[in-house]
């Protein structure tokens, strides 16, 4: 089980991103668009820049839903292999099965 605090704070920085998204992609998409002058996208920038870092997408690492586990993480089933691996032995994942030779 990974530690309680990083898994807080991952949940934090997600909430972050979702609150900001709207008010960043709109800076984004003025920063990047030629047609507006030259001060008002360094403008965009700035507030950019002002944004809490936290509410960057970028910043948020993918965890295991289950143990929060930050490394080999599956994202279609938002697991670590070892939580995979846990549930299929137990028969909870569909169509997986325990392979041998």
């Amino acid at each position: 089980m990974a530690k309680t605090s990083q898994i807080n704070r991952n949940q934090k920085r997600e909430k972050m991103v979702a609150q900001y998204a709207a008010k960043r992609a709109a800076l984004k998409k003025t920063t990047e668009d030629m047609s507006v002058p030259p001060e008002e996208r360094f403008q965009a920038m700035l507030k950019l820049a002002e944004l809490p870092r936290n509410s960057s997408k970028t910043r948020i690492h993918h965890r295991c839903e289950l143990s929060g586990r930050p490394k080999a993480y599956y994202r279609k089933l938002r697991l670590s292999r070892i939580a995979l691996r846990e549930l299929a032995n137990f028969g909870q994942v569909p169509g997986m099965t325990k392979a041998s030779w």
